[in-house]
């Protein structure tokens, strides 16, 4: 039976590595996979998902009103589709959250989506908060803030490192723009 997996941390926890390893597993076994990925995020190139540690694989971008549902049914139509694998989840919406759950129910298709759960505030990004209501299995993939506890928040920094506290909630950036944090410096905006 398939189901929906969130698999979730703050930044620069490995999440595209593992979304990227998951893929190389089904696809090492002859199954067939599709990878989405946001179109807000073109950081490393187009149309693809990249991993800080330098793998990366083609994916499909998904935008607001992309239907993941009926592209996902019409690919599964030309060929078997084992897995859809989904990187920024965060971006999605509650739609189309909505629509990963009628992938898993209707098609018999699992889901495995890799994002972020809370954005530099700490409020909760639409897809996390769908994907963490409505998931089968949650997962959450560790990391480690500068004290060496869990880094479970995430702070954006300006060119000067400095904490930014205002702005939208949605700015695509790497090590450049955020530091993961435990909650205790969450909370104090202490960076070392």
């Amino acid at each position: 039976m398939a189901k929906l997996y969130f698999n979730y941390s703050s930044m620069n926890a490995g999440k595209s590595t593992a979304l990227l390893q998951a893929d190389h597993n089904y696809r090492e076994r002859g199954m067939s996979t599709i990878l989405f990925t946001s179109s807000k995020d073109e950081r490393y190139g187009k149309n693809e998902i990249v991993s800080r540690i330098g793998i990366k694989a083609p994916a499909t971008y998904f935008f607001e009103n992309t239907n993941i549902f009926e592209e996902v049914l019409e690919e599964s139509k030309k060929n078997h589709t084992n897995c859809v694998l989904i990187d920024e989840a965060q971006f999605l919406s509650k739609d189309q959250v909505f629509q990963l759950g009628r992938i898993v129910d209707e098609l018999n298709i699992p889901v495995l989506t890799f994002g972020i759960r809370t954005d530099f505030k700490g409020e909760l990004f639409e897809g996390s908060q769908y994907l963490l209501a409505w998931s089968d299995n949650i997962k959450e993939i560790k990391t480690v803030c500068h004290c060496g506890g869990k880094a479970t928040m995430v702070v954006r920094i300006n060119s000067n490192g400095a904490i930014v506290s205002e702005g939208s909630q949605i700015e695509v950036g790497g090590n450049e723009s955020y530091i993961p944090l435990c909650r205790k410096h969450f909370n104090s905006k202490e960076l070392d």
